[in-house]
């Protein structure tokens, strides 16, 4: 239903001048990063508290109005734009620390709050949050998609580091899921329940976070790899060791190109790894040692080590600044960003095949990801309104989900399924993604939370 005067009125009554309706707004919470359409809401809202929050779903509750999550805009699967007009609910004024508890390791924030805000807040206290995705994400939509990134094969994903939630339901119910203790035995596990959720059950306007203590030692390194194979078996390899690995990431030789293109790395234009240890002085050296040993008879060689603060920052921006760095090698091109991820005993077989689907094909695409958990990335790049490679884009990311599904994975590790995904629902969950319809139903019974996002005739 659009935006009526009656509703607008209604809404306006909630939040005065930060209910906007300007098509400058509006526009700017239509884009995205990807090769989805441009889908503006009808208003953008700028809630400051739960209460505000509350109040404005009640009301579009009473007119019919769809209603959408917004953080930072990052996502790549088309998750906070509005498929169905209504109100997009901008979360950008409420991102504050509301309390950090040192000696229980935990935070209580609001959703706005970034990922690198809140470890400048922290940086006194000892303590940091790990999940890293790469962008600057606001932390309500890192739990909103069940986010990953680079750290998670050490210290888990928002799975695993959200122990608490404050939810506004669609009818304007406000609701508190876990506690600050580490577990709980009482009741369905309705964190867990939100976390991943993608904004179709409710809005998060509040989060407890799992803290962990700042590692007294940090080391990072590059090395290369005349192939992938060899690279991936030796991230295998690593894992099985039982060396705990802080990150472990993979690039392919397309996104070495981009990184010597853009930043001037002077990599040789191979496969690489790159990776970094977290722990004690000795810990770290340990570590290091045993996992150039994997590398040498893996047939890495040209290890490069960041031990300076500086050096790995510079590391991991490039690392993290890899999406940019590969638009640079078509310029003029649109990214079409896919991710699986599958059983760490299969990842070499499905890399491999998927960069042979890739070589064969008329598009560029670049390969990296976060393998130490099975997950990785293409980077297709296409060329604006050329329909030949936007088919051919969607015939390489519909194989690469094929093999996730079949080698036993699962077609997105931390995109999210967003628009972009939901014809692999049903394949990938069976009776389990009617189940997720019913709790839709249960919640939201008009599906106006994040509509024609994750469950079928949302």
């Amino acid at each position: 239903m659009p935006l009526t005067e009656a509703a607008e009125a209604a809404l306006r009554a909630c939040l005065a001048d930060r209910l906007v309706t300007s098509a400058a707004d509006r526009d700017l919470h239509g884009r995205n990063e990807t090769h989805f359409p441009h889908l503006p809401p009808d208003a953008v809202a700028y809630p400051e508290t739960t209460d505000e929050v509350a109040a404005l779903m009640r009301v579009c509750a009473d007119h019919g109005l769809a209603v959408q999550g917004w953080g930072a805009g990052t996502s790549l699967e088309g998750h906070a734009l509005a498929a169905r007009g209504g109100v997009t609910v901008d979360f950008s004024r409420m991102a504050k620390v509301l309390e950090v508890r040192p000696e229980d390791m935990v935070a209580r924030i609001q959703p706005g709050i970034t990922r690198e805000a809140l470890n400048t807040e922290l940086r006194a206290t000892g303590l940091f949050f790990p999940v890293d995705p790469g962008a600057n994400a606001s932390l309500g939509g890192m739990a909103s998609t069940r986010a990953s990134g680079t750290t998670a094969v050490r210290y888990g994903t928002m799975r695993d580091n959200v122990l608490g939630l404050e939810v506004v339901l669609a009818d304007g119910r406000v609701i508190r899921t876990g506690t600050a203790a580490r577990k709980s035995s009482a009741g369905y596990d309705l964190t867990a329940l939100f976390v991943g959720a993608e904004g179709t059950l409710g809005l998060i306007t509040e989060l407890t976070l799992r803290l962990h203590g700042q590692p007294e030692a940090v080391s990072a390194a590059i090395c290369a790899f005349d192939a992938m194979g060899p690279a991936v078996e030796a991230v295998i390899a690593t894992i099985q060791s039982g060396i705990p690995m802080a990150r472990i990431e993979f690039v392919d030789a397309a996104t070495v190109a981009a990184f010597n293109l853009r930043d001037g790395a002077g990599m040789p234009e191979q496969p690489h790894l790159l990776v970094e240890f977290h722990g004690s002085l000795a810990a770290v050296a340990e570590q290091a040692e045993r996992f150039g040993e994997i590398v040498a008879e893996a047939g890495g060689a040209d290890f490069r080590w960041a031990a300076k603060a500086e050096e790995r920052a510079a590391l991991w921006r490039m690392r993290h600044n890899a999406y940019y760095a590969c638009l640079a090698l078509k310029p003029g091109c649109q990214a079409w960003v896919t991710d699986v991820c599958v059983p760490i005993s299969r990842l070499a077989e499905a890399v491999e095949e998927t960069r042979a689907d890739i070589a064969a094909s008329s598009i560029p695409g670049p390969i990296l990801g976060h393998v130490g958990d099975g997950n990785f990335h293409a980077i297709l790049l296409v060329t604006p309104g050329d329909e030949a490679e936007a088919t051919e884009a969607k015939r390489l990311a519909a194989r690469m989900a094929d093999r996730a599904l079949r080698l036993g994975g699962t077609v997105t590790g931390e995109h999210g399924i967003g628009m972009g995904k939901l014809d692999y629902m049903a394949r990938e969950h069976g009776e389990g993604w009617d189940v997720m319809g019913q709790i839709k139903r249960a919640l939201d019974p008009a599906g106006r939370l994040n509509p024609g996002k994750m469950v079928r005739g949302a």
